[in-house]
């Protein structure tokens, strides 16, 4: 890919982000007490934008998977392989869900709000970060365990 191409690449990735956020805040999904009040069930206004959003990537996936379309970032097919469950999922999707109720943002909407000027979302995003890179750490650490105890058993064998 030469360096034109790249540019333009990036440039209409960040035109789709710009549109992203600004249709996330119009939605008034940038907002904490809106997030808060749907989590409490006293506001659905977000679920039916979750459930339309929901509704468009299905169709997006469907066309993309049957009109065999192309990545926009390598050129390659598009293509959708079957992710094995893992059980660390579990506390993390609860780890997740408490954030997301204490904070009143979601992490997804946490860059449109830092482009709103709610600064309070910078120190989100860093924990967001800062978890995310512990995570990673924790699985590669778990790996070279697996490895050095694998690597030990072949050789006491």
């Amino acid at each position: 890919m030469n360096n034109e191409s790249l540019l333009f690449r990036n440039i209409l990735f960040l035109l789709i982000g710009l549109v992203f956020g600004f249709l996330l805040s119009r939605a008034g999904a940038t907002e904490p007490a809106l997030i808060s009040a749907l989590l409490l069930f006293q506001n659905f206004h977000l679920l039916w934008v979750i459930v339309a959003a929901v509704g468009v990537g299905a169709v997006l996936n469907l066309l993309a998977k049957y009109g065999q379309w192309r990545s926009l970032a390598s050129g390659k097919p598009i293509s959708f392989p079957h992710k094995q469950f893992i059980r660390t999922l579990i506390p993390g999707a609860l780890l997740f869900g408490a954030g997301w109720g204490l904070t009143g943002v979601c992490p997804g909407t946490a860059p449109a709000m830092l482009g709103e000027g709610k600064w309070f979302a910078g120190i989100i995003l860093i924990g967001i970060t800062l978890g995310t890179w512990l995570v990673g750490w924790m699985d590669h650490r778990a790996q070279q365990k697996r490895a050095h105890a694998g690597n030990h058993a072949s050789a006491t064998r």
